[in-house]
Protein backbone atom coordinates (compact mmCIF):
# COMPACT_ATOMS: atom_id res chain seq x y z
CA UNK A 1 0.00 0.00 0.00
CA UNK A 2 1.19 3.35 -0.64
CA UNK A 3 1.48 6.09 1.53
CA UNK A 4 0.49 10.13 1.67
CA UNK A 5 4.58 10.44 1.46
CA UNK A 6 5.11 8.21 -1.19
CA UNK A 7 6.44 5.06 0.79
CA UNK A 8 5.53 1.50 0.58
CA UNK A 9 3.75 0.57 4.38
CA UNK A 10 3.77 -3.60 5.11
CA UNK A 11 0.44 -4.64 5.57
CA UNK A 12 0.22 -7.62 7.85
CA UNK A 13 -0.66 -10.42 6.13
CA UNK A 14 -3.98 -12.37 7.19
CA UNK A 15 -4.01 -15.45 4.94
CA UNK A 16 -1.92 -17.16 2.47
CA UNK A 17 -2.44 -19.53 -0.51
CA UNK A 18 -1.16 -22.37 -1.06
CA UNK A 19 -0.20 -22.93 -4.64
CA UNK A 20 0.47 -26.90 -4.23
CA UNK A 21 0.93 -28.30 -7.54
CA UNK A 22 0.78 -27.36 -11.13
CA UNK A 23 -1.66 -28.88 -14.06
CA UNK A 24 -5.20 -29.20 -14.82
CA UNK A 25 -8.18 -30.83 -13.14
CA UNK A 26 -7.30 -34.36 -14.64
CA UNK A 27 -4.00 -33.70 -12.73
CA UNK A 28 -4.89 -32.57 -9.79
CA UNK A 29 -7.27 -35.69 -9.59
CA UNK A 30 -4.32 -38.04 -10.36
CA UNK A 31 -2.11 -36.64 -7.57
CA UNK A 32 -5.51 -37.05 -5.03
CA UNK A 33 -5.47 -40.65 -6.09
CA UNK A 34 -2.08 -41.10 -5.55
CA UNK A 35 -0.86 -38.93 -2.29
CA UNK A 36 -4.85 -40.77 -0.88
CA UNK A 37 -3.58 -44.24 -1.38
CA UNK A 38 -0.22 -43.24 0.09
CA UNK A 39 -1.26 -41.85 3.26
CA UNK A 40 -3.64 -44.78 3.79
CA UNK A 41 -1.10 -47.12 3.95
CA UNK A 42 1.08 -44.91 6.01
CA UNK A 43 -1.37 -44.26 8.51
CA UNK A 44 -2.65 -48.55 8.52
CA UNK A 45 1.40 -49.03 8.40
CA UNK A 46 2.06 -47.04 11.08
CA UNK A 47 -1.01 -47.24 13.32
CA UNK A 48 -0.46 -50.88 13.06
CA UNK A 49 3.36 -51.05 14.33
CA UNK A 50 1.59 -49.35 17.12
CA UNK A 51 -1.02 -51.39 18.07
CA UNK A 52 0.86 -54.77 17.82
CA UNK A 53 3.99 -53.58 20.07
CA UNK A 54 1.05 -51.79 22.35
CA UNK A 55 -0.39 -55.40 22.41
CA UNK A 56 2.60 -57.74 21.93
CA UNK A 57 4.42 -58.29 25.53
CA UNK A 58 7.15 -59.77 23.88
CA UNK A 59 7.53 -56.55 21.91
CA UNK A 60 8.13 -54.44 25.24
CA UNK A 61 11.71 -53.98 24.77
CA UNK A 62 13.61 -50.43 24.20
CA UNK A 63 14.12 -50.90 20.54
CA UNK A 64 10.43 -51.40 20.48
CA UNK A 65 9.33 -48.51 22.60
CA UNK A 66 11.56 -46.17 20.31
CA UNK A 67 10.22 -48.13 17.29
CA UNK A 68 6.40 -47.61 18.78
CA UNK A 69 7.34 -43.94 19.10
CA UNK A 70 9.10 -43.60 15.52
CA UNK A 71 5.77 -44.91 13.91
CA UNK A 72 3.48 -41.91 15.82
CA UNK A 73 5.81 -39.43 15.14
CA UNK A 74 5.39 -40.70 11.47
CA UNK A 75 1.46 -40.73 11.57
CA UNK A 76 1.45 -37.28 13.42
CA UNK A 77 3.85 -35.43 10.93
CA UNK A 78 2.14 -37.00 7.90
CA UNK A 79 -1.82 -35.98 9.41
CA UNK A 80 -0.25 -32.63 10.03
CA UNK A 81 -0.07 -32.12 5.58
CA UNK A 82 -2.30 -34.48 4.07
CA UNK A 83 -5.46 -33.80 5.00
CA UNK A 84 -5.37 -30.32 4.00
CA UNK A 85 -3.43 -31.06 0.65
CA UNK A 86 -5.63 -33.75 -0.19
CA UNK A 87 -8.85 -31.00 0.53
CA UNK A 88 -6.56 -28.07 -1.67
CA UNK A 89 -6.32 -30.57 -4.57
CA UNK A 90 -9.96 -31.33 -4.56
CA UNK A 91 -10.95 -27.26 -3.96
CA UNK A 92 -10.28 -24.13 -6.06
CA UNK A 93 -9.48 -22.15 -2.68
CA UNK A 94 -6.40 -23.16 -1.08
CA UNK A 95 -6.50 -20.69 1.88
CA UNK A 96 -4.95 -21.15 4.78
CA UNK A 97 -4.90 -18.50 7.61
CA UNK A 98 -1.29 -16.89 8.79
CA UNK A 99 -2.34 -18.69 12.32
CA UNK A 100 -2.96 -21.65 10.24
CA UNK A 101 0.00 -21.62 8.38
CA UNK A 102 2.42 -20.93 11.55
CA UNK A 103 0.46 -23.97 13.90
CA UNK A 104 2.01 -26.57 10.36
CA UNK A 105 5.07 -24.77 10.14
CA UNK A 106 5.39 -25.30 14.17
CA UNK A 107 4.17 -28.63 14.29
CA UNK A 108 5.75 -29.95 11.01
CA UNK A 109 9.65 -28.76 12.38
CA UNK A 110 8.51 -29.91 15.64
CA UNK A 111 7.96 -33.71 14.42
CA UNK A 112 11.03 -34.33 11.73
CA UNK A 113 13.21 -33.04 14.45
CA UNK A 114 12.27 -35.04 16.94
CA UNK A 115 12.43 -37.90 14.33
CA UNK A 116 16.26 -37.26 13.64
CA UNK A 117 17.11 -37.30 17.48
CA UNK A 118 15.21 -40.21 17.85
CA UNK A 119 16.97 -42.36 14.93
CA UNK A 120 20.28 -41.29 16.62
CA UNK A 121 18.92 -43.22 19.86
CA UNK A 122 17.99 -45.76 17.87
CA UNK A 123 21.43 -46.34 16.94
CA UNK A 124 22.21 -45.90 20.24
CA UNK A 125 20.33 -48.28 21.74
CA UNK A 126 21.45 -51.16 19.27
CA UNK A 127 24.85 -50.23 20.14
CA UNK A 128 24.54 -50.87 24.29
CA UNK A 129 22.22 -53.89 22.86
CA UNK A 130 24.86 -55.37 21.24
CA UNK A 131 28.30 -53.83 22.37
CA UNK A 132 27.73 -54.22 26.25
CA UNK A 133 25.02 -56.69 26.67
CA UNK A 134 25.54 -56.63 30.12
CA UNK A 135 25.29 -53.40 30.64
CA UNK A 136 22.36 -53.42 28.29
CA UNK A 137 19.40 -53.70 31.19
CA UNK A 138 20.55 -51.33 33.50
CA UNK A 139 21.87 -48.66 30.82
CA UNK A 140 18.54 -49.17 28.92
CA UNK A 141 15.91 -49.30 31.73
CA UNK A 142 12.56 -47.90 30.91
CA UNK A 143 13.00 -45.01 33.07
CA UNK A 144 16.27 -43.95 30.83
CA UNK A 145 14.20 -44.95 27.58
CA UNK A 146 11.66 -42.16 28.27
CA UNK A 147 14.31 -39.42 29.90
CA UNK A 148 15.53 -40.36 26.11
CA UNK A 149 12.58 -39.78 24.25
CA UNK A 150 11.92 -36.58 26.38
CA UNK A 151 14.80 -35.13 25.16
CA UNK A 152 14.42 -36.26 21.77
CA UNK A 153 10.99 -34.22 22.02
CA UNK A 154 12.89 -31.17 23.91
CA UNK A 155 15.46 -30.87 20.96
CA UNK A 156 11.96 -31.03 18.25
CA UNK A 157 10.29 -28.70 20.32
CA UNK A 158 13.59 -25.81 21.03
CA UNK A 159 14.37 -26.04 17.28
CA UNK A 160 10.76 -25.70 16.16
CA UNK A 161 10.18 -22.74 18.44
CA UNK A 162 13.44 -20.98 17.25
CA UNK A 163 12.31 -21.80 13.48
CA UNK A 164 8.70 -20.73 13.96
CA UNK A 165 9.66 -17.29 15.80
CA UNK A 166 12.20 -16.05 13.36
CA UNK A 167 10.52 -17.16 10.26
CA UNK A 168 6.79 -14.88 11.24
CA UNK A 169 8.58 -12.20 12.42
CA UNK A 170 9.11 -11.51 8.64
CA UNK A 171 7.13 -8.91 7.34
CA UNK A 172 5.27 -10.83 4.54
CA UNK A 173 4.53 -8.39 1.49
CA UNK A 174 5.59 -9.52 -1.83
CA UNK A 175 2.62 -11.73 -2.37
CA UNK A 176 0.32 -13.90 -0.24
CA UNK A 177 0.69 -17.12 -2.62
CA UNK A 178 3.29 -19.79 -1.39
CA UNK A 179 4.48 -21.89 -4.04
CA UNK A 180 4.21 -25.17 -2.24
CA UNK A 181 1.48 -27.52 -0.54
CA UNK A 182 2.84 -26.89 2.77
CA UNK A 183 4.11 -23.93 4.82
CA UNK A 184 7.55 -24.20 4.54
CA UNK A 185 10.74 -21.97 5.10
CA UNK A 186 11.82 -22.06 2.04
CA UNK A 187 8.69 -20.73 0.34
CA UNK A 188 8.05 -18.63 2.79
CA UNK A 189 11.19 -16.78 3.15
CA UNK A 190 10.91 -16.15 -0.79
CA UNK A 191 7.63 -13.99 0.17
CA UNK A 192 9.31 -11.54 2.75
CA UNK A 193 9.91 -8.52 1.98
CA UNK A 194 13.11 -7.91 4.26
CA UNK A 195 16.62 -9.31 4.68
CA UNK A 196 16.32 -12.73 5.37
CA UNK A 197 20.24 -13.56 5.60
CA UNK A 198 19.95 -14.37 9.53
CA UNK A 199 16.89 -16.16 8.83
CA UNK A 200 18.90 -18.29 6.70
CA UNK A 201 21.76 -18.83 8.55
CA UNK A 202 19.67 -20.25 11.18
CA UNK A 203 17.68 -22.63 9.24
CA UNK A 204 21.35 -23.91 8.00
CA UNK A 205 23.36 -23.82 11.01
CA UNK A 206 21.10 -25.39 12.95
CA UNK A 207 19.08 -27.45 10.96
CA UNK A 208 23.04 -28.75 9.01
CA UNK A 209 24.17 -29.25 13.08
CA UNK A 210 21.44 -31.42 14.06
CA UNK A 211 21.76 -33.37 10.59
CA UNK A 212 25.45 -33.83 11.04
CA UNK A 213 25.43 -34.72 14.70
CA UNK A 214 22.84 -37.08 14.46
CA UNK A 215 24.27 -38.73 11.36
CA UNK A 216 27.37 -38.67 13.28
CA UNK A 217 26.16 -40.46 16.08
CA UNK A 218 24.05 -43.19 13.82
CA UNK A 219 27.57 -43.83 12.02
CA UNK A 220 29.83 -43.82 14.88
CA UNK A 221 27.36 -46.41 16.65
CA UNK A 222 26.89 -48.59 13.03
CA UNK A 223 30.69 -48.88 13.20
CA UNK A 224 31.14 -50.04 16.74
CA UNK A 225 28.39 -52.62 16.05
CA UNK A 226 29.36 -53.73 12.68
CA UNK A 227 32.76 -54.43 14.20
CA UNK A 228 31.97 -56.31 17.24
CA UNK A 229 29.59 -58.51 14.77
CA UNK A 230 32.33 -59.52 12.91
CA UNK A 231 34.80 -59.99 15.89
CA UNK A 232 32.47 -61.64 18.45
CA UNK A 233 29.74 -63.67 16.63
CA UNK A 234 30.93 -67.16 14.77
CA UNK A 235 27.74 -67.76 13.79
CA UNK A 236 26.40 -67.08 10.64
CA UNK A 237 22.79 -66.98 11.76
CA UNK A 238 23.38 -64.92 14.68
CA UNK A 239 25.22 -62.86 12.03
CA UNK A 240 22.47 -62.13 9.56
CA UNK A 241 19.85 -61.81 12.20
CA UNK A 242 21.80 -58.86 13.55
CA UNK A 243 22.73 -57.45 10.73
CA UNK A 244 18.83 -57.69 9.27
CA UNK A 245 17.89 -55.54 12.35
CA UNK A 246 20.57 -53.01 11.95
CA UNK A 247 19.93 -52.70 7.88
CA UNK A 248 16.53 -51.68 8.63
CA UNK A 249 17.55 -49.13 10.72
CA UNK A 250 19.89 -48.33 8.30
CA UNK A 251 17.73 -48.47 5.22
CA UNK A 252 15.36 -45.67 7.21
CA UNK A 253 18.20 -43.29 8.06
CA UNK A 254 19.48 -43.40 5.11
CA UNK A 255 16.49 -42.28 3.39
CA UNK A 256 15.60 -39.78 5.87
CA UNK A 257 18.57 -37.91 6.54
CA UNK A 258 19.34 -37.78 3.14
CA UNK A 259 16.24 -35.91 1.75
CA UNK A 260 16.68 -33.74 5.10
CA UNK A 261 20.19 -32.87 4.41
CA UNK A 262 19.31 -31.68 0.44
CA UNK A 263 16.62 -29.80 1.66
CA UNK A 264 17.87 -28.05 4.70
CA UNK A 265 21.37 -28.09 5.14
CA UNK A 266 22.80 -27.31 1.85
CA UNK A 267 21.95 -23.55 0.86
CA UNK A 268 20.95 -23.99 -3.12
CA UNK A 269 20.98 -27.82 -3.14
CA UNK A 270 17.66 -27.60 -4.44
CA UNK A 271 17.53 -25.72 -7.75
CA UNK A 272 13.72 -25.05 -8.14
CA UNK A 273 10.27 -24.96 -5.65
CA UNK A 274 9.08 -27.96 -7.96
CA UNK A 275 12.11 -30.13 -6.85
CA UNK A 276 11.83 -28.73 -3.38
CA UNK A 277 8.42 -29.86 -3.64
CA UNK A 278 9.26 -33.73 -4.91
CA UNK A 279 11.57 -33.81 -2.03
CA UNK A 280 8.84 -32.68 0.47
CA UNK A 281 6.84 -35.53 -0.37
CA UNK A 282 9.39 -38.30 -0.38
CA UNK A 283 10.37 -37.14 3.11
CA UNK A 284 6.91 -36.26 4.53
CA UNK A 285 4.57 -39.17 2.68
CA UNK A 286 7.21 -41.49 1.09
CA UNK A 287 9.30 -42.42 3.55
CA UNK A 288 6.81 -42.51 6.63
CA UNK A 289 4.44 -44.88 4.83
CA UNK A 290 7.62 -46.89 4.19
CA UNK A 291 9.26 -47.14 7.65
CA UNK A 292 6.55 -50.23 8.99
CA UNK A 293 7.01 -52.33 5.72
CA UNK A 294 11.15 -51.80 6.04
CA UNK A 295 10.70 -52.45 9.91
CA UNK A 296 8.11 -55.58 9.53
CA UNK A 297 9.09 -57.25 6.73
CA UNK A 298 13.08 -57.18 7.44
CA UNK A 299 11.68 -58.22 11.20
CA UNK A 300 11.06 -61.55 12.31
CA UNK A 301 10.05 -60.44 15.70
CA UNK A 302 7.11 -57.85 14.55
CA UNK A 303 6.15 -60.75 11.73
CA UNK A 304 5.83 -63.47 14.45
CA UNK A 305 3.90 -60.72 16.91
CA UNK A 306 1.39 -59.74 13.36
CA UNK A 307 0.88 -63.46 13.58
CA UNK A 308 0.34 -64.22 16.72
CA UNK A 309 -2.10 -61.45 16.97
CA UNK A 310 -3.59 -62.33 14.02
CA UNK A 311 -4.09 -65.75 15.60
CA UNK A 312 -5.22 -64.26 18.38
CA UNK A 313 -8.06 -62.57 16.40
CA UNK A 314 -9.69 -64.79 14.84
CA UNK A 315 -9.86 -67.41 17.63
CA UNK A 316 -12.29 -64.80 19.47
Amino acid sequence: EITQNGNLSVMPLQEFVLDGFGGGPQTQALLFALFLVLYLVDVLGNLTMIVVITLDARLHSPMYFFLKNLSFLDLCYSSVIYPKTLSDLLSSSKVITLGGCATQFFFISLLLTTEGFLLAVMAYDRFMAICSPLRYPISMCPLVCVRLMLTCYCGGCLNSILQTSFTFSLPFCSSNHIDHFLCDVPPLLKLACADTTVNELVLFSICGLIIVGTTLVVLISYGYITVTILRMMRSGGGRHKLFSTCGSHMTAVSLFYETLFVMYAQPGAVESMEQGKVVSVIYTLVIPMLNPLIYSLRNKDVKDALWRLGQRHTAT
